[in-house]
């Protein structure tokens, strides 16, 4: 299975022009600029259309909008996960977003994180672990250190995120696939690439 993954597009997506085949794409947050329903409407339109067997996305902290959002009529292979999962051709992918952490603070975030099943494939967050693909100068971290520690007892294959502008990239650590795919830089433009990852069984 190949995934394309992209992230922080906040509303530029439609800059990203055709992107690789893959069979599944996953947005890891940030599609919105100012949080929107309009900003949020329009994102939607563009990912549904895209040319993916399967489209995964989560919320981000930018995405304001999806706080209580109750989607009706996504087409059936057009997947968002806000504290849940779904298994597509024998994979499972779950998702957590960036919502409830700005909100209520790290506890409840905490509580979001505890609920991530013990044996899912492919986890979706939009914050990253700490000291993983969460810093551009490796003086200041923005990752969490309660998601490393859930990540570390879980041992996904894949964690896939964004947030942390500029620090683009793959890692691999403790046997875990570690993806940042933040397609924008700290103004807002479109600097990166979107990601190809393929996974296996």
């Amino acid at each position: 299975m190949k995934i394309l993954h992209i992230s922080d597009t906040h509303n530029k997506h439609r800059e990203l022009g055709v992107m690789p085949k893959a069979d599944v794409l996953v947005h890891s947050g940030d599609f919105t600029l100012g949080g929107s329903d309009m900003e949020a409407l329009d994102f939607l339109e563009w990912f549904c259309d895209q040319p993916y067997k399967h489209k995964i996305f989560i919320a981000g902290n930018h995405d304001d909008c999806m706080i209580d959002a109750h989607l009706e009529g996504l087409p059936e292979n057009v997947h968002y996960l806000h504290d849940s999962g779904v298994t597509i051709d024998g994979m499972s992918f779950y998702g957590v977003p960036m919502l409830a952490e700005f909100m209520d603070g790290e506890m409840k975030i905490k509580e979001n994180y505890d609920l991530i099943p013990g044996s899912i494939d492919v986890l979706i967050t939009h914050r990253a672990p700490l000291g993983i693909l969460d810093s551009t100068d490796n003086k200041i971290h923005y990752g969490s250190p309660l998601l490393l520690n859930r990540v570390s007892a879980l041992k996904p294959k894949m964690n896939l995120f964004g947030h942390t502008h500029d620090a683009y990239g793959t890692t691999s650590w403790n046997g875990i696939i570690f993806s940042n795919a933040g397609v924008t830089d700290w103004k807002y433009n479109i600097r990166y690439t979107p990601r190809i990852i393929p996974i296996g069984h």
